[in-house]
């Protein structure tokens, strides 16, 4: 009924292994973002870890300004990096699965 059996595991075995390899390699991946005006730059990783926060100084003295900028960019920029990392670990999922008659887990 499901043919060799052992090549489909070994098939999702692979596609586990290459899920890994992206999920590795989206933490080289940077996605950016800044707030309206650039007072605000926030850098992550496609697996969604912040790497870098960049504020301008005359942010400091509007508590209140700043911490509405840090949500915006930060929101930003994870929504991207999110983005990325569905659509990577989607593909990658996808390329390794065996061809099982009735399973269509990605159209």
């Amino acid at each position: 009924m499901f043919g060799d059996l052992s090549g489909m595991m070994q098939k999702l075995k692979d596609a586990q292994q290459k899920v890994e390899e992206t999920k590795a390699r989206l933490n080289t991946v940077l996605v950016s973002s800044e707030s309206n005006n650039g007072n605000v730059k926030i850098t992550v990783t496609a697996n969604r870890e912040v790497k870098a926060v960049e504020i301008a100084d005359e942010l400091f003295e509007d508590k209140e300004a700043l911490e509405d900028y840090l949500i915006l960019a930060l929101n930003d920029a994870l929504g991207k990096a999110t983005k990325i990392n569905e659509a990577e670990l989607a593909a990658a999922a996808k390329d390794g699965m065996p061809n099982i008659p009735g399973l269509d887990f990605f159209k």
